[in-house]
């Protein structure tokens, strides 16, 4: 009864990509705000990056120009494509759902992934 199901982590090298996916029920993905956040050992969860269910964008400044995040709304899945990596974007990543973009961007959904892990090397 997985709702929320992020892949796509791993090891890459500094400079390097990534892609991440979260699949989401449909009750879970239409019309809701999808988004990732992360949380690297030692430090508070951070929001990366959310998309309303309209295509609307929020990035956290730290990863403008690096990352993009997008929807597929015939798949219920959203994506994080993470390029130009750094040893910093090393942490876990979760897939989150909420029915506002106000609770995604305040890390309140109604949803979490279970994380997937992503690390950097230098």
């Amino acid at each position: 009864q997985v709702q929320v199901v992020e892949s796509g982590g791993g090891l890459v090298q500094a400079g390097g990509s990534l892609r991440l996916s979260c699949a989401a029920s449909g009750s879970i993905f239409s019309g809701n705000a999808m988004g990732w956040h992360r949380q690297a050992p030692g430090k508070q969860r951070e929001l990366v990056a959310g998309i309303t269910s309209g295509g609307s964008i929020n990035l956290a400044e730290s990863v403008k120009g690096r990352f993009t995040i997008s929807r597929d709304n015939a798949k219920n899945t959203v994506y994080l494509q993470m390029n130009s990596l750094k040893p910093e974007d090393t942490a876990v990543y979760y897939c989150a759902a909420a029915r506002t973009f106000v609770r995604l961007l305040r890390g309140t959904p109604d949803y979490w992934g279970q994380g997937t892990q992503v690390t950097v090397s230098s």
